[in-house]
């Protein structure tokens, strides 16, 4: 594949990414480790980006750590997934093979999995191998028809939109968790542009995921409430967030409203930098906050797939919102690049928020990274985790990755259209 000059941009930014993720990642590991970290440990841990604009191998970035996870767990071992789709027969194949050699490998899927790509065959590979009963070592299940597993009835439709996969023991490590924004699907590799963030060694954070996915397995919506958990250099937050209403009850919100944008260090008047990478951003507390901390001083950039605009009512929405003050330039990523409206778009998928500056009253690099969009149902409604990570190598990685997605994006700056401001729906 013959790379434009977006690509070349994109591709060289993602390299100096994975140059930078491992020349400082030590200290992330080392920090987090608590069990003994090795070498090969500190390899393990840290980010993963896939390119849709590079080599195959760049694409597939992602989904090649996950099978070499996959292929390298050993007999007596455990997988445990949580996803919202997945449509690929060669990761599905390659769980069952696994659980053939005795590694216990349980799922849980959103349903709409199953029922909105009938054809595909990889629920039918892992129900037929693995059973859908959840009190075995292996299963795969499925939530309730259209609503997330810990969703409550009363709030209508949602979904189990996570993206995580935990590791009992792999080659090289344990206790292994993967928190990506990526489903599993050939347009996710080919079209969009993910994260992924993976903490080897870390037998807490471990802890909190799995226990997490037991409750999704148990689809006890009725005692659910919000939790979060903290391991350093991590902190884990699992939705959907309830009981709670307004932007007090808001995990970005607060996350935002602790930085300080104006600060002083070495004597010098420094300026905090957020930078969102958000495939869908609609929750209207968290743009008025952006906008708030742009006046307030700090450098704000924003790259997106999908907000919303007014309502019929005139009322403004978030791109509205998003566009209000002066020296803050949102860049929007929908490129239809082959005017074919039967294949995917290119879009940013993640879903990151990167802290550089004065944050809870400390100068920090921080970043926060998962399946949560910033949209009301992914704080009250979806299942979805949040993985938050205090460490400047793995931020400075992220950096990078944010800069080369925000070089290709298309139309940019250029973002009054429909399918910008969300007049066009954009399927996950």
């Amino acid at each position: 594949m013959r790379l434009g000059a977006r690509g070349k941009i994109a591709s060289t930014a993602v390299a100096a990414a994975v140059s930078l993720l491992t020349a400082g990642m030590s200290s992330a590991t080392a920090t987090g480790a608590g069990t003994g970290a090795t070498p090969l440990a500190v390899q393990q841990s840290g980010p993963i980006f896939n390119n849709p604009l590079g080599s195959a191998a760049e694409q597939n970035a992602i989904r090649t750590k996950i099978l070499e996870y996959v292929g390298s767990s050993p007999a007596g071992s455990s997988i445990k997934v949580a996803l919202y789709h997945l449509w690929d027969s060669g990761v599905a194949q390659a769980l069952v093979d696994a659980h053939e050699r005795g590694v216990d490998v349980r799922m849980v899927l959103d349903e709409s999995t199953v029922s909105s790509r009938t054809s595909d065959p990889s629920y039918g590979l892992l129900r037929d191998a693995l059973g859908t009963d959840s009190s075995q070592n292996s299963f795969v299940t499925l939530c309730p028809e259209g609503r997330s597993c810990l969703g409550r009835p009363e709030f209508g439709t949602s979904i189990n939109h996570n993206k995580f996969w935990l590791f009992s023991q792999v080659d090289g490590a344990s206790d292994v968790v993967l928190q990506t924004s990526s489903n599993m699907s050939p347009s996710a590799y080919s079209a969009f542009w993910n994260d992924a963030y993976v903490v080897a060694y870390n037998s807490g954070i471990y802890q909190a995921y799995s226990g997490y996915f037991s409750a999704l397995v148990g689809k006890d919506w009725e005692n659910w409430r919000y939790t979060s958990s903290s391991w350093s250099p991590y902190k884990a937050y699992f939705f959907p967030y309830y009981p709670g209403t307004g932007n007090s009850k808001d995990t970005i919100w607060n996350t935002l409203d602790n930085v300080t944008c104006t600060y002083t260090q070495d004597g010098a008047t420094k300026h905090t930098k957020v930078r969102v990478a958000m495939f869908k951003f609609t929750r209207q507390g968290v743009a008025d906050k952006l906008v708030e901390l742009k006046k307030a001083g700090c450098s704000v950039e924003l790259v997106y797939t999908s907000t919303d605009s007014k309502d019929a009512t005139g009322t403004a929405g978030t791109w509205e919102t998003l566009h209000s003050v002066s020296g803050f330039s949102p860049v929007c990523y929908y490129d239809d690049h082959d005017n074919d409206p039967a294949t995917a778009a290119r879009i940013v998928h993640s879903k990151y928020l990167l802290i550089d500056g004065k944050y809870d009253g400390s100068v920090n690099k921080v970043l926060w990274t998962g399946s949560h969009n910033y949209s009301g149902p992914a704080l009250r409604e979806n299942d979805e985790a949040l993985l938050k990570v205090d460490d400047s190598a793995a931020h400075d990685a992220y950096v990078a990755n944010f800069n080369a997605v925000k070089a290709a994006a298309r139309p940019g700056v250029n973002d009054n259209t429909p399918a910008c401001k969300g007049v066009v729906n954009q399927p996950e």
